[in-house]
């Protein structure tokens, strides 16, 4: 069973930094690209961040500069590092995973497995 639980998110003010985590189990982790996304109340799902089996990253506008994506094969492990938070970054963040990758690798659509996501809040 594929499983991806995501952990680290808690409660900051603005300015401040967090380090989330993705622990994989349940398939050949180097072997696929992963994600980060955020999902805000009342606002569609965006890709933050991804990275590919061979360590490429993309990032979004909106973070590139604040947050940090990087993979721990060895672990089974995928971080978002975040830092300069805002209040507009509060939401869910979740990990997801595809085997290979895809075009377009901040698109929600490109992904088959899902965690059940961490949330952030930021204070102003």
């Amino acid at each position: 069973e594929v499983l991806l639980v995501e952990s680290g998110g808690g409660s900051v003010q603005a300015g401040g930094s967090l380090r989330l985590s993705c622990a994989a189990s349940g398939f050949t982790f180097s072997r696929y690209s992963l994600a980060w996304f955020r999902q805000a109340a009342g606002k569609e799902r965006e890709g933050l961040a991804s990275i590919d089996t061979g360590g490429q990253t993309v990032y979004a506008d909106s973070v590139k500069g604040r947050f940090t994506i990087s993979r721990d094969n060895a672990k089974n492990t995928l971080y978002l590092e975040v830092n300069n938070l805002k209040a507009e970054d509060t939401g869910y963040f979740y990990c997801a995973a595809v085997p290979s990758g895809c075009f377009r690798p901040l698109m929600e659509v490109c992904y088959t497995y899902w965690g059940q996501g961490t949330q952030v809040a930021v204070s102003s």
